[in-house]
């Protein structure tokens, strides 16, 4: 059985550490009224202002505060050093998330403490996971589709991030004025008759799985109506949508290529920001090594997870990082930063406590499943991850949150992955959501179906907006509204088939609200003034409702 890690100290402090952190803390606790413990505060302040290890400062601390680590339970650096087994190989790529694993920083840090970490980039998630099987690798980060595609021996121990905007479907809106929707791009498509609309993207990435996510989740959105062009990297997909000989209509990308696009007249038509928890990266440690040397895990995890508390308040050096790392302009690494949500080690032990992050693996494996990369959803998610191995890392945020709580409670909030979603400021109208830019209709997988002359939903029409209840869930209610659209075949009077497909479609957006969605609705009906494109106006096919995903800027 492993033994329970105590607090991980680092003989070394360099650039912004938690010392640092603790050292403005001491300013905010100073300048309130009975703050408790002097001594400790100006002891802190003394050690930062001279620059002394950390570990001295973190055992002085645990003293005075009656919370002295157990040393018996935390090896000698000598002894540590000597072990053979103290070196961890990981494999990752490029992406900006992954940066910390590779700064000299965080790399030292580890050597300190007596794990010597060698990362290296394998852009091929397949022989990435193979490696992790053969033992040619110990850990690996990749994201949460990739892990569930390639089946890596090993379990997720811990997670990284989640995008909120970092990655974005982006439309060519400069070569093709008119091009402004998904809908757009759908009719697009079908009136070419020559040469095909490109769609570049980088494969084996979220790129690819945002392409899974709009081939799955909306209608009439298909990637074999597209001449898909997979390339290594999201600059290279910028590169191509540039371009007007290569005929790229729409492209995948990543930040900072995202604000580029955009500001050079592209349409963000969808971005991670819309569909939050979609893209997750994860850490996963081989069964290999979970079995002989599980401390090493839980002693990794500590020490990543403590250099990202260190960056919760003051995040200046993870951007430098950033810029260094994908020699990135410091504008650049800003908005990488911007776009990604990383996660502390008490957010990581809820979500793998409590079910979060069983539902994500759930919803991801049922969009691969859809579109023919997964068998199946696994029958026993738990166990593909474990939280076991974080119990360090949470006593040592724990401890920080304790010790900053009065002082700075949104900080507090932060560490604890507690602090509140931002809210936009006023509600949108039914006018602005009627003008908000489309992002598309969802696929409904069933008939929105009403009684005869009626706007009473059958069963049926229940069953069917049961199911797309969880699809709008997906969607983040404070960027996404919903226009729900009756129609109705041109047979009878306009006037009572204008009032009819009103009633129906906020009959949709009643039931909708009922089940608990959270997101603004907009009914409308249109009567038969909108007939399907090749379909006769009295046919019943035009008896239809659109469920329609709006962005709200």
């Amino acid at each position: 059985m492993m033994n329970d890690v105590n607090l991980v100290e680092f003989p070394k402090c360099e650039h912004h550490c938690n010392l640092a952190l603790l050292d403005k803390v001491n300013i905010r606790h100073s300048s309130q009224k009975g703050a408790a413990k002097p001594t400790v505060l100006v002891l802190i302040s003394l050690l930062s202002a001279f620059g002394l290890a950390i570990a001295g400062a973190g055992y002085l601390l645990g003293n005075l505060l009656g919370t002295k680590p157990n040393a018996a339970r935390i090896p000698s650096l000598s002894n540590q050093l000597s072990t053979a087994d103290s070196t961890l190989k990981i494999l990752g790529d490029t992406f900006s998330g992954y940066s910390t694993f590779r700064t000299p920083t965080f790399q030292n840090a580890l050597k300190a403490s007596g794990l010597n970490l060698q990362y290296a980039d394998e852009f091929d998630q397949a022989k990435r996971a193979a490696s992790l099987e053969r033992g040619q690798a110990d850990l690996l980060v990749t994201t949460l589709d990739q892990f569930l595609m390639q089946k890596p021996a090993g379990k997720v121990v811990g997670l990284i991030d989640r995008t909120i905007g970092a990655d974005a479907v982006v439309l060519n809106t400069k070569q093709f004025p008119q091009l402004k929707s998904l809908l757009d791009l759908t009719q697009m498509v079908q009136q070419s008759q020559v040469k095909p609309k490109a769609m570049a993207f980088a494969g084996d990435t979220p790129s690819e799985y945002l392409g899974l996510v709009l081939d799955t989740k909306f209608e009439a959105f298909n990637l074999a109506d597209f001449k898909v062009v997979e390339v290594a990297d999201a600059s290279e997909a910028w590169k191509r949508m540039q371009d007007s000989r290569e005929n790229v209509a729409i492209a995948i990308l990543w930040e900072p290529y995202v604000t580029q696009a955009r500001q050079q007249g592209g349409t963000v038509v969808l971005s991670s920001q819309d569909t939050p928890n979609t893209i997750v990266d994860v850490i996963v440690a081989s069964d290999r090594l979970i079995q002989s040397r599980p401390e090493k895990v839980a002693q990794f995890l500590t020490l990543y997870y403590r250099r990202i508390d260190s960056t919760a308040q003051d995040n200046a050096q993870l951007k430098k990082d950033i810029a260094e790392d994908g020699q990135l302009s410091p504008a650049d690494a800003a908005t990488v930063l911007k776009g990604i949500n990383f996660f502390t080690s008490l957010e990581t032990h809820r979500w793998l406590t409590d079910g979060t992050f069983e539902k994500r693996i759930g919803s991801t494996a049922a969009i691969l499943t859809m579109a023919g990369k997964l068998d199946r959803v696994p029958d026993r998610p738990k166990n593909l991850f474990s939280d076991r191995f974080i119990k360090g890392a949470i006593a040592n945020t724990q401890k920080l949150i304790d010790l900053i709580r009065a002082s700075d409670p949104q900080m507090a909030a932060r560490l604890a992955g507690t602090q509140a979603a931002t809210v936009l400021g006023n509600q949108p109208s039914k006018t602005q959501i009627q003008s908000a830019p489309a992002i598309g209709n969802l696929d409904l997988k069933g008939q929105v179906s009403f009684e005869a002359e009626s706007a009473q939903l059958t069963r049926d029409g229940q069953q069917t907006l049961d199911r797309l209840r969880k699809e709008i869930a997906e969607f983040n209610p404070q960027t996404v509204a919903v226009r729900i659209i009756g129609h109705t075949s041109r047979t009878g009077d306009a006037g009572q088939n204008e009032t009819l497909s009103q009633l129906r479609a906020q009959a949709v957006a009643d039931y909708l609200y009922s089940l608990g969605l959270k997101h603004k609705i907009m009914a409308q009906g249109k009567g038969f003034r909108e007939p399907l494109a090749g379909v006769s106006p009295e046919d019943n096919q035009n008896q239809r409702t659109e469920i329609r995903l709006v962005r709200l800027r």
